[in-house]
């Protein structure tokens, strides 16, 4: 053991050195090509060499198929809505996000994030122009319905399409029209919600919420229900692809019975209409394909997510639900041992109504 100890330090030693020299030599300094260069160096870096019968058009396909709603319907627009122009964002709002763009991924209006960042002082005003030109005439540009994937493996060695990931790419414009859409309209709206929608179980996706509030939360609940109660029971239920299948129909229906001018959720409905995307992988370009579900998005998509979720509640007086985006725990107390299987029932009745699918093999007790 003493024979073997310099050799293993040793063997540590080069390791690190062949780290620092790379990190040296890397021109690179941001967070993402540091931790590739690690990666590469440990031998954690996922093979991403070419795949027999895996091309640019069959991941497109694959992933269109699995945003596509076999029961799609066209949502319906309000039509109460004034057509008069409101200003939502002022030039200074802009000039703000502009000026602070991180480095992101350019969508496929190939607008980067560096000269939207160095122009802001020119582009703010034009910008703030279209956006609200945008929500008061309920209109979005289509450029914003394009996006491209990019195929993440999800294994080291994938063989299918259904090995990769794929990380949806929209324009940089629509990202920040997103967001302020969400952070003065979404947001506001889920303080004064109807009865028939239900926020206060969902953890993720809001301003107070939090993985560590839901952690709270949930183990108090538990303390609380074992002082009542010889066991509870606890079931830990998974949506498959939660976010890729959303149904629209059933996604506006909810959003339409939130506090939100007329005007803005026409153009939500606009939205959500007319989507396509293509895929980039081993550098070529699949051809575009619509898709009529999903939710896929850089703010609205979280946002829309807990509306879609808000109506799933507990079946039985008692029994509770832990909401964590689309992962949902069902908490029965023992005196209602009898009702899980109805409430079991009422989940995948529900799920199938909102054209989402409940993952067994995630879902645990």
């Amino acid at each position: 053991m003493k024979r073997r100890t310099p050799c293993l330090l040793k063997s540590l030693r080069t390791s690190l050195d062949r780290i620092k020299l790379s990190l040296i030599n890397l021109t690179d300094t941001r967070p993402k090509a540091l931790w590739s260069v690690v990666r590469q160096l440990t031998g954690a870096k996922r093979d991403t060499a070419h795949v027999d019968g895996i091309t640019a058009d069959s991941l497109n396909t694959h992933y269109a198929s699995v945003s596509t709603d076999p029961q799609y319907a066209q949502p319906s627009r309000k039509s109460s809505c004034s057509p008069s122009f409101n200003q939502f964002v002022s030039e200074l709002t802009i000039f703000r996000i502009l000026d602070k763009l991180p480095p992101t991924s350019t969508g496929l209006d190939s607008i980067p994030a560096w000269f939207l960042r160095l122009s802001a002082p020119i582009f703010c005003k034009p910008i703030a122009h279209l956006f609200n030109l945008s929500i008061s005439s309920s209109f979005v540009p289509p450029q914003w319905k394009h996006a491209w994937i990019s195929p993440i493996p999800k294994v080291s060695s994938p063989m299918a399409p259904v090995d990769f990931r794929p990380i949806s790419i929209t324009p940089i414009l629509s990202r920040i029209m997103e967001r302020l859409v969400v952070r003065q309209f979404l947001y506001p709206a889920f303080l004064s919600s109807p009865e028939s929608l239900e926020f206060s179980d969902q953890f993720a996706f809001r301003p107070t919420g939090s993985t560590t509030s839901a952690l709270v939360w949930f183990l108090h609940t538990i303390t609380q229900l074992l002082t009542q109660h010889d066991y509870v029971i606890v079931l830990a239920l998974d949506f498959s692809k939660a976010f890729d299948t959303v149904r629209h129909s059933t996604l506006l229906d909810k959003l339409a019975r939130l506090d939100l001018p007329d005007h803005v959720y026409n153009w939500l409905v606009d939205f959500f209409n007319g989507h396509s995307h293509c895929t980039r992988f081993e550098s070529k370009m699949s051809s575009f394909t619509d898709i009529s579900a999903s939710i896929i998005c850089s703010a609205i998509g979280p946002a829309s997510y807990i509306v879609h979720a808000s109506d799933l509640v507990s079946k039985t007086t008692g029994n509770m639900l832990c909401k964590y985006a689309d992962d949902t725990y069902l908490i029965i107390p023992a005196s209602n041992y009898h009702s899980r299987i109805a409430e079991l029932d009422h989940i995948h009745s529900w799920a199938n109504h909102n054209n989402l699918r409940l993952n067994r093999a995630k879902c645990v007790l």
